[in-house]
């Protein structure tokens, strides 16, 4: 989804045991790096565990929140995520953090769920819970304002499948500008 290229700093948001982190890695080889920022000493134990078995050098596994990312400003080139932005309580404050934290000229290539733009709050919660990522996840004019709003350009938002009635797997896609 983000076409990752050497040398680049990656981070993925809600990281887990790694595996996205590891994979990134390899593709922007021994002069870029991956962060993977977790929320739960459990999943950081687990990744750094899986990147010392893989023998990764060009990792880091964060722990904190994705409101609140415990990176410098302008750090990364590309931030991806899996499914984690909506669950989130305040996805505005995700949107102004991702964008502090990369570098002019990053960009995003989130995959998410995300609702059609006729269904109301209730109507998503009725789908599903938060634990399935369904009840948090914004329509696509939220993700495009949110993103917008804190300053993302070329902001596109590609259903993929769906995963309840008017609720989409979804391909998010933004740039920082340069």
């Amino acid at each position: 989804m983000a076409d990752l290229l050497p040398g680049e700093t990656v981070l993925d948001l809600g990281s887990g045991g790694g595996i996205d982190v590891l994979l990134s890695a390899r593709r922007v080889g021994p002069t870029g790096f991956a962060y993977g920022l977790d929320m739960t000493d459990e999943m950081l134990a687990l990744a750094r565990a899986n990147a010392a078995k893989a023998g990764a050098t060009n990792v880091e596994f964060l722990k904190g929140f994705i409101e609140e990312i415990p990176l410098p400003d302008a750090t990364v080139n590309v931030i991806i995520s899996n499914c984690v932005i909506n669950l989130s309580a305040d996805k505005n404050a995700v949107a102004r953090e991702m964008f502090r934290v990369l570098a002019p000229g990053g960009r995003l290539g989130l995959s998410d769920v995300v609702a059609e733009n006729q269904l109301s709050e209730a109507e998503r919660i009725e789908r599903g819970s938060y634990a399935g990522c369904i009840a948090g996840a914004l329509s696509d004019q939220e993700y495009r304002v949110a993103l917008g709003t804190a300053g993302f350009t070329d902001v596109g938002v590609e259903f993929t499948h769906e995963v309840a009635p008017q609720m989409h797997g979804a391909i998010i896609k933004a740039v920082k500008p340069s």
